[in-house]
């Protein structure tokens, strides 16, 4: 009974202190001059943010009429850029392309119906290499025509209308192999076969044929030979074509019968 008589009177202390408390800060006097200090962005900071989000809206305006542009020049498309097109096959490319780099592609070719076209300032150069990344072939074309660096296998070398054909090796040897024989004619003009120091013809099993009108052999040594005094003084037109045992030719004077033997002197110092 007591207990709770106190803490009635408790709890009446309390509300009675906060009741003068509340009475007490409305009775308080206010200031006739008070102040208001409003909240936000004024003044030269408000102006910079709207100059802020204007440069900012500009900018992306630019940026995106700058990409629709680039789009358009480049001619982008779901299927490539430009003359370049990805297809199923691979990349497809048409009209004049420059290459500023190496190129690395498993093949090369061209429309239907229209020639493969490689150009350059210089020269141009196809090089073969093995899975060891060493060269096993190389094709230079240049002004001076065309330059391999190994063995040519080809059906056909033809040059250009009106154009002479050379084949030239500067510093090694040129051959020329065929199983079934190697044919060189000349329908309309003259073949000639020219060389610094010898000349071989060589058949291993069969003969070597000419076949001419004419066949002139010039430049051949000619021995001298004498049958009487009378026919020294007169002028030798006919000549005897001789053989010596080791296959050099020389001329002989002709007379009523072979002179070979008697002018055999050129195979003695051959």
């Amino acid at each position: 009974m007591d207990r709770s008589t106190n803490l009635d009177i408790e709890e009446l202390k309390m509300t009675r202190e906060q009741y003068i408390l509340a009475t007490q800060q409305n009775n308080l006097p206010r200031a006739e001059n008070a102040q208001l200090y409003p909240v936000g962005i004024y003044g030269w900071r408000k102006r910079c943010l709207y100059f802020f989000v204007l440069l900012l809206l500009v900018t992306m305006i630019v940026n995106l009429a700058m990409t629709i542009w680039i789009l358009k020049v480049m001619n982008f498309t779901v299927d490539g850029m430009g003359n370049l097109r990805v297809t199923k096959k691979g990349v497809r490319l048409e009209g004049i392309s420059e290459f500023l780099l190496p190129l690395y592609v498993k093949e090369i070719h061209s429309r239907k119906d229209s020639p493969l076209v490689l150009q350059s300032d210089r020269n141009v150069t196809v090089n073969a290499r093995n899975h060891m990344g060493q060269l096993t072939g190389q094709l230079t074309v240049g002004t001076e025509g065309a330059v391999f660096g190994h063995s040519v296998e080809t059906p056909h070398i033809r040059a250009e209308p009106f154009q002479d054909l050379r084949l030239e090796s500067p510093t090694r040897s040129l051959i020329m192999e065929a199983p079934r024989g190697v044919q060189v004619s000349a329908a309309a003009g003259d073949f000639k076969a020219t060389c610094r120091k010898e000349l071989h013809l060589q058949s291993t099993e069969g003969e070597i044929f000419l076949n001419a009108d004419t066949i002139r052999l010039g430049n051949l040594p000619t021995g001298s030979f004498t049958s009487s005094p009378s026919s020294s003084n007169a002028r030798q037109t006919v000549y005897e074509l001789c053989v010596c045992p080791n296959g050099k030719l020389y001329l002989s004077p002709a007379g009523a019968g072979s002179t070979c033997q008697a002018s055999s002197n050129i195979c003695l110092w051959s």
